[in-house]
């Protein structure tokens, strides 16, 4: 078994967990428990009544955080011709075609979303294998599948903090909401986000309760239960 440090047990003597928490509540106890010696990321992961065999049931989205993520992210964009001069103007980092794809192919993973245009998939379908294990395929369900006319407002929004969040084969669903240097507000404001766009994706086919338990954690931290129905509830102002 492994053994937990001094800095990890007393961040655990911080949550009772008996307790379901209120979430401002969890999000403030998120922030008390954060002992690592950087700027730790907190997540939310909601355990889902669905069933995710089932077509019909594969919830997946993005949402733009209205605080950001707190992270640098690295954008690539598989683009040529006009895209290839909006992607470069809007701010991507790494912007290109048959280049790119044999950078790929060759090992080379350095960046955090791939964006392409549809015409470029004919190209970028050889990559399935490298980028879809690691979540970095362009999709339309990711809104990662741009047309030219949507390509500078999506690379702006990626920048800004848009973020994607999809059912897993467990039935889970695990997305950041933001740093542990963020105010309790921001973190509120992102997990409000979040929620309310994870509830507005509620499939017909679900039946019963959608979303069955809440938690919150940073980075290396405890788990801190988070009541589902007041988590379900939460809206943007």
């Amino acid at each position: 078994m492994p053994k937990h440090g001094k800095k990890y047990k007393e961040a655990v003597a911080l949550v009772d967990r008996s307790q379901v928490y209120s979430p401002q509540e969890a999000l403030e106890l998120a922030k008390k428990t954060s002992f690592a010696s950087f700027d730790t990321t907190i997540e939310i992961h909601m355990r889902m009544g669905l069933d995710p065999r089932h077509a019909d049931q594969q919830v997946r989205g993005v949402v733009l955080l209205p605080k950001g993520t707190g992270k640098e992210v690295r954008i690539l964009v598989f683009a040529e011709g006009e895209a290839d001069r909006i992607a470069r103007e809007a701010g991507a980092d790494y912007v290109g075609s048959d280049e790119l794809v044999a950078e790929i192919q060759n090992g080379w993973l350095d960046f955090d979303i791939a964006i392409a245009t549809p015409p470029m998939m004919r190209k970028v379908g050889r990559l399935g294998r490298v980028l879809g294990p690691r979540g970095l395929m362009p999709s339309p369900k990711a809104g990662t599948i741009v047309n030219e006319d949507d390509l500078e407002r999506v690379i702006r929004e990626t920048r800004q903090g848009r973020v994607e969040y999809r059912v897993d084969k467990t039935a889970n669903i695990h997305v950041t909401v933001g740093k542990s240097s963020f105010s309790v507000e921001d973190l509120s404001e992102n997990m409000a986000a979040v929620m309310e766009a994870i509830v507005k994706a509620r499939p017909p086919s679900s039946k019963g309760s959608y979303i069955r338990k809440v938690t919150l954690c940073n980075t290396m931290g405890p788990a801190i239960r988070v009541d589902p129905v007041a988590a379900g509830a939460m809206k943007l102002a």
